[in-house]
């Protein structure tokens, strides 16, 4: 009965114990905390564990008590108790180190420590062996015994889900660091290459507008291009720049009281004439009555260029381009409807990330940064509104903005009414 009431004890101590270690996701205090255990319930003088490395596949030492020496020294997986215990996946009792030619004794002379007797058993993840966990010296003189085999199995079992949870927490947690690191290398790039860009830009329109009044008609198609390629390129800074604020929360809303389809014609008139070069029919369908908005009237526009833009540039010849406004209440929607390449239902998701495109980069036949959506995006949440796409493949695209007509009260917006 006395040992029955002990294994129960022993059971109970390894549910206590299996419920803490799925809690701790930290890799090097839960391996301290289950050597720790395997020491008490085994009631040896030590124990350690090791991990097999998933790249290299070496077998090494992780964790130690009794002998913290033991950190980081590599064991053969042929020709050790250790590997031995790996590759086959049983539990192995040494009652006698002195006598098993596996027992690695490199180990023990380079620490300065001696292993009488051992009990290695596997850390198994279903048909997977990550590494092997140890009891050594049982106090007393006393040999391990099938009861400890089965408490420590039980113990490696918990342990070894809880090891494999812990690495994948680090993984992610390396990859969320070095995805930040991308993140604040792109922000800085891209203020740098905008200050670097505006000075020698700002140049290049001037001496183009001098030049114009000195040559005249003489030089009027060559100077007509440059400074189209000149606001192309400041056109791009500038995107950059808001996609940067929008990024580092310095971008503030002044917002004012305006119509709203006086934005909507505007942003449609100034692409008319690239729609027309494309062969495309880009037209807007507006209400009669005025649809009057509080809103960052700038910032707005900023929106509507973005969104007629992306729907003339990948509508090919021949197709229609079709901006409506519809008021709904306190809300107003605005929708950008195309006949062009349409989007697979797979990215539809992906549109609005900073820097993604639907074609592939090296094969595209369109321009862009793949900022245009993003900023959209990014300037319609700061509104307190919504923005979304609809698409079928190969039939077109609508972009649907809805936008409170109130201005929000949050502190990020300064009227200036």
């Amino acid at each position: 009965m006395k040992d029955a009431e002990i294994r129960l004890q022993r059971l109970e101590q390894i549910l206590e114990i299996s419920r803490e270690l799925a809690s701790m996701t930290a890799l090097e205090p839960l391996l301290g905390k289950i050597v720790a255990v395997a020491t008490e319930l085994t009631d040896s003088e030590g124990a350690s564990i090791l991990l097999q490395d998933p790249h290299t596949g070496e077998l090494r030492f992780h964790t130690a008590v009794g002998d913290p020496q033991l950190a980081n020294i590599s064991v053969p997986i042929e020709g050790s108790i250790a590997g031995t215990v790996l590759t086959s996946r049983q539990p192995l009792i040494v009652p006698d180190t002195r006598v098993e030619p596996r027992h690695y004794k490199k180990v023990g002379q380079r620490i300065g420590s001696e292993t009488h007797s051992l009990l290695a058993v596997p850390l198994q993840i279903k048909e997977r062996c990550i590494g092997v966990l140890e009891a050594v010296n049982r106090r007393g003189d006393r040999a391990f015994s099938q009861e400890d085999v089965e408490t420590l199995m039980a113990l490696a079992a918990q342990a070894a889900v809880a090891i494999e949870n812990a690495r994948l927490v680090e993984v992610l947690r390396k990859a969320n660091e070095q995805l930040g690191q991308l993140d604040r290398l792109k922000s800085d790039f891209i203020a740098v290459a905008s200050h670097e860009l505006r000075t020698p830009l700002s140049l290049i329109l001037l001496y183009a507008a001098v030049l114009r009044q000195r040559l005249g008609e003489a030089a009027e198609t060559q100077l007509d291009a440059v400074q189209r390629a000149a606001m192309r390129l400041k056109s791009i800074i500038d995107t950059m720049l808001n996609l940067r604020y929008l990024e580092t929360g310095q971008m503030d809303l002044r917002p004012t009281r305006f119509d709203l389809r006086s934005e909507v014609k505007g942003a449609c008139e100034d692409y008319e004439a690239l729609a027309e070069s494309g062969g495309l029919v880009l037209r807007a369908e507006l209400p009669d009555e005025p649809v009057s908005m509080c809103a960052d009237q700038e910032k707005v526009r900023v929106m509507l260029d973005n969104l007629v833009a992306n729907s003339v540039k990948f509508t090919p010849p021949g197709g229609h381009v079709r901006v409506t406004v519809c008021r709904r209440d306190d809300e107003v929607e605005v929708v950008v409807a195309d006949t062009g390449i349409g989007i697979p239902a797979h990215e539809l998701e992906r549109i609005f990330d900073r820097f993604y495109q639907v074609e592939d980069h090296m094969i595209r036949r369109h321009g862009g940064m793949g900022l245009g959506l993003a900023i959209v995006k990014g300037l319609v949440e700061l509104h307190g509104g919504r923005v979304w796409a609809e698409s079928v493949l190969d039939q077109g695209s609508r972009f649907i903005v809805v936008l409170p007509t109130r201005a929000g009260d949050s502190s990020s917006l300064r009227s200036s009414e």
